[in-house]
């Protein structure tokens, strides 16, 4: 039979009580992860602003540039689960160097591109690399931190994504600027190189020895469940491919209905895997843990929303407004810095307030996406400018840190720490089909609209799509607080 939720409440309990002994490495630990960490979020951010430029040098395609975007999505989002459990098996410190050491060389071979099928090809295994490392910083982080240390881990991880996505569109604008829009696309991939080896070297230095997992707390953990591993792998492809890939027309939605029969089918395979005594990729007592299920659930919808408001803004800014790159990254400046500061700010608090904190944040975008409908009227009315566009986007941000940072910190409070790569990868992997179906349905709301009418009434539509799924997303988190909070680390301590 599936091991019930208790059992694993036990066996966190033990894992984490009777034997965490802080690592007093811990803290360089963070900042190796966090840089690299940082590193591939600015790869993603900064893509967008120079696809023009990509577009130029090399005479790539419109179908080219598609696929510049969607095959590091579609690799980075296939490998997460499967990369997490190998890291909480094979350990997390080998699995996180190998995903750098990929990013980094995929990064070289990106600038040095000769044709848009190289550049495609190496922007595969970039996105291989991310996904490889991105949950073994999750995992770490479950690792090494404890009560309320960990909160304020998830808030410097916060943090390093706001700073990284406030970067990286104005970064990108300024190095097509300086360095020309044929070969400027170039160094937005070779930016990464010194990072990605410096994360590496430190690594090497700072990481414990031997670069193994902590000790195993659950029987059978050398298990890797290969079946499961690549039953979940095709399910995500099917799932994200007629989203991400939308030049595939009729026949990308043709495997939708294949991805979710693969998603059944990986269901049964993994409680018969159980059922044999054997320990599953992802054991699905984990979404018996309501702190799980929920988190996930308002990771996913959260996701698709507000990761559609950037891409209107930049598409408004300069499509519908004819301003540049560089104004496109500037106006989302502000927004991105104040996220980084909330999130330190509600990483801090988490413990206390629980998911009263993602309510909230949600209740900020919710305001923010209102005030930037009333800019966006007033702007096509003539009485305001897009720099207004500073402050109601500063309200997103702010929703950003009080809204990912503390929703992850509580999703994956009570897993076991020798699952917490494969559920951080659970938690990704959600994150990443939300904002592939965001992405894909609120833009096609808007352009639908902007057929019939001016770029005001569009983005008006795109961002009333945006506000219902929020809405939803605020009513789980509601009704989660009124239920009261689930178990929670029992080493948490509340702090200011």
């Amino acid at each position: 039979m599936p091991v019930p939720a208790t059992t694993y409440h036990r066996a966190v309990t033990s894992a984490r009580d009777g034997d965490y002994v802080p690592d007093p490495r811990r803290w360089r630990i963070l900042a190796v992860a966090l840089v690299a960490m940082f590193m591939s979020l600015v790869g993603v951010s900064i893509i967008n602003v120079v696809l023009p430029s990509i577009q130029q040098g090399l005479g790539a395609s419109d179908s080219d540039l598609q696929w510049v975007l969607s095959g590091y999505a579609l690799t980075f989002g296939v490998v997460l689960v499967a990369a997490g459990r190998a890291g909480d098996i094979l350990g997390r410190g080998p699995l996180f160097i190998i995903g750098v050491a990929l990013f980094t060389l995929s990064s070289v071979a990106s600038g040095l591109a000769p044709d848009p099928l190289s550049l495609n090809i190496a922007r595969f295994v970039q996105g291989l690399g991310s996904g490889l490392l991105n949950p073994q910083v999750v995992g770490m982080i479950q690792q090494y931190f404890r009560g309320a240390e960990r909160g304020r881990a998830y808030g410097a991880l916060g943090s390093a994504v706001g700073i990284s996505v406030a970067i990286g569109p104005v970064l990108g604008g300024l190095i097509v600027g300086f360095a020309g829009e044929e070969h400027g696309w170039r160094w937005t991939f070779l930016v990464n190189v010194p990072v990605g080896v410096v994360a590496i070297l430190l690594a090497l230095r700072w990481f414990p020895r031997p670069l193994r997992p902590p000790r195993s707390t659950v029987r059978g953990d050398r298990d890797l469940d290969p079946v499961g591993a690549l039953l979940l792998g095709l399910a995500v492809l099917a799932l994200l491919l007629p989203f991400v890939e939308r030049s595939l027309g009729v026949w990308g939605w043709v495997v939708l209905p294949v991805g979710v029969v693969l998603l059944v089918l990986w269901t049964w395979w993994e409680r018969a895997y159980r059922q044999r005594g054997r320990v599953p990729m992802v054991d699905l007592a984990l979404f018996r843990l309501r702190a799980f299920s929920t988190g996930t659930l308002i990771a996913g919808l959260y996701f698709m929303g507000v990761t559609a408001v950037w891409v209107l803004v930049a598409l408004y800014v300069q499509n519908g407004l004819g301003r540049s790159a560089l104004v496109a990254g500037v106006v989302g400046l502000p927004a991105a810095l104040v996220s980084a500061f909330s999130a330190n700010w509600a990483g801090r608090r988490v413990t206390r307030h629980g998911r009263i904190i993602v309510a909230a944040g949600i209740c900020s975008a919710l305001v923010g996406l209102g005030l930037t409908i009333a800019v966006v009227q007033l702007v096509d009315a003539g009485v305001a400018n897009v720099w207004w566009l500073l402050v109601s986007l500063a309200f997103i941000g702010a929703a950003q840190g009080m809204v990912i940072t503390p929703n992850q910190t509580i999703t994956l409070a009570d897993v076991p720490l020798n699952y917490s790569g494969s559920a951080g990868g659970v938690l990704q992997t959600a994150q990443r089909i939300g904002t592939a179906m965001g992405l894909a349905v609120i833009t096609a709301v808007a352009f639908t609209v902007l057929d019939s009418s001016g770029w005001a009434v569009a983005i008006t539509a795109g961002f009333a799509a945006i506000a219902a799924v929020l809405a939803v997303t605020l009513v789980i988190a509601v009704v989660d607080v009124r239920n009261g909070r689930p178990r929670q680390d029992s080493n948490l301590q509340p702090t200011d």
